[in-house]
């Protein structure tokens, strides 16, 4: 497997070239408040369709990794979260920032992105190949039930409200009905629509639902003042000292964010928060949480690129997205003819070793670009919206016009751009939407193959051992936030019927 990385690094001195294109690209778009990392890979994907595959992913996983790391630049400087991921750096990063030491804030939250991206990358080395083994014996019964799994915890998790999670779950699969069955080739709910035959496209889908709607939700947003601080690196590299201090805290926030990005859909903002609750919880000095607690942003940090190796093994083990940017980078294989799935390790060993290298170049690289540049990219994010805006919609129309050379799929991106809009206006997740979009196909196809195998019987959904028990996760997933909802209201309005009747 090193020898792909070797070939990487000296045999295609251009897929170096992307790494750092991609790293940096995406460090500047992830500190940027408004745009998401899920929105520059989507709009890089049509960019990518004269590359070799190998290429492509070399470009797009680079962007991935760098997106999620840049958003820490102004959560630090600025108080400005450039992705959700880093929401909870800002807590403690600003003030530690404001306090005199923006280098020490930088600092703590680079190396700790470091930290956690390599611990992230050594899980995702070493257990990719294992699970990839596991998933190739799985029925396609099993891979049926493995797929709802997914689906029940992504509506699961993905917000306060488990009903709105489904329901916009359940909306991502339904969007996946018209044009051709993947189960049995017939065309479907098409309304005499010729271009819709082959469905609705995944990448004016994508584009519409993460820039077109991100584009409308900065528009209509008033402008606001941008609470800046002095800019200075003086202080970004760790003493000895601070790593044996940080060590703990850097390696424990690491694994929880690796085993958060696990799960699919999730995300890298819960990983963060979860950490960062262990950090404080475990704390000896829990009060300065909040206050610019060194702790606080390791955890945050840490976490969150943690997910992103973690997001990557059921991607590539099992063909499975463990979240949004994931489901895009499933795309992507499919669209260069590769099958995603476990059959990837034993077709494309390469593209796989390549994806996995690919993370660990980009980790250094962005530590590189982000330890030299910091103060200057802060910078990005006071770019004028009514500049920056429009060119971001040129790029969502070229790229959705590139895809199949015709303006039908430019009006499905304005349209998924509104249904995204509303949807967030209305505080229901994307995320759900999304991977339900990509994960229902899979799981009709899976469950399509098995009836055929089993003659039409749904019998082996139950007799097959694996997928019963997968079915009953699904089924305790989706009834436990039922319950403990249930529990935590019903005891309430007991006491208040009781008082009632006094």
């Amino acid at each position: 497997m090193f020898d792909v990385l070797l070939d990487l690094i000296w045999g295609s001195p251009i897929n170096l070239l992307w790494v750092v294109l991609g790293t940096a690209l995406g460090i500047a778009i992830g500190a940027i408040p408004g745009l998401t990392g899920a929105m520059l890979i989507a709009l890089t994907l049509p960019l990518t369709y004269s590359m070799a595959p190998a290429e492509a992913m070399v470009l797009l996983i680079s962007m991935y990794v760098g997106s999620i790391s840049g958003g820490l630049i102004t959560a630090t400087l600025l108080r400005m979260p450039g992705t959700p991921a880093s929401v909870i750096t800002t807590l403690d990063g600003y003030p530690l920032a404001q306090s005199g030491k923006p280098g020490r804030a930088l600092g703590l939250g680079i190396m700790s992105s470091f930290v956690g991206g390599m611990i992230s990358w050594a899980f995702l080395l070493s257990l990719a190949k294992p699970i990839s083994v596991v998933s190739m014996k799985l029925s396609p019964f099993d891979y049926f039930s493995l797929v709802t799994v997914a689906l029940v915890l992504i509506a699961s998790v993905s917000g306060k409200s488990l009903i709105r999670g489904l329901f916009a779950g359940m909306l991502g699969m339904l969007v996946t009905i018209p044009g051709e069955s993947p189960a049995t080739g017939v065309t479907r709910w098409t309304l005499g629509i010729e271009q819709l035959n082959g469905g609705f496209a995944l990448l004016p889908v994508l584009i519409g639902m993460f820039a077109v709607s991100q584009i409308i939700h900065e528009a209509s947003r008033p402008a606001t003042k941008i609470a800046t601080i002095a800019e200075s690196t003086d202080g970004v590299f760790l003493s000895l000292a601070d790593w044996r201090r940080h060590l703990w805290n850097m390696f424990r926030s690491s694994v929880i964010g690796t085993w958060v990005g696990i799960l699919p859909g999730v995300g890298a903002n819960v990983g963060s928060v979860m950490a960062y609750s262990a950090a404080k919880g475990l704390s000896k000095k829990p009060e300065l949480f909040g206050k610019g607690s060194e702790e606080g942003i390791i955890a945050s940090e840490a976490a969150n690129n943690a997910t992103i190796g973690g997001a990557l093994i059921p991607l590539v083990a099992m063909g499975i997205p463990g979240s949004v940017i994931d489901a895009i980078l499933l795309g992507a294989l499919v669209l260069h003819g590769l099958q995603p799935g476990a059959l990837l390790f034993q077709n494309d060993p390469d593209i796989v070793y390549t994806i996995i290298m690919t993370m660990l170049l980009a980790n250094i690289a962005m530590f590189a670009i982000m330890v030299g540049t910091a103060r200057w990219i802060a910078k990005l994010a006071v770019i004028p919206r009514h500049l920056l805006l429009p060119i971001v919609m040129a790029f969502c129309v070229v790229g959705s016009f590139a895809l199949n050379n015709r303006l039908f799929d430019v009006w499905v991106m304005l349209g998924f751009g509104l249904v995204g809009f509303v949807l967030e206006r209305t505080k229901i997740p994307l995320a759900p939407f999304v991977i339900g979009f990509v994960l229902a196909p899979i799981a009709e196809e899976k469950l399509g193959s098995a009836l055929q195998a089993s003659g039409g019987s749904y019998l082996p959904l139950l007799s097959s051992p694996v997928s019963l028990v997968l079915l009953l996760v699904a089924l305790g997933l989706a009834i436990y936030p039922i319950i403990k909802a249930w529990q935590a209201h019903g005891p309430t309005k007991n006491k208040a019927q009781g008082d009632a009747d006094d």
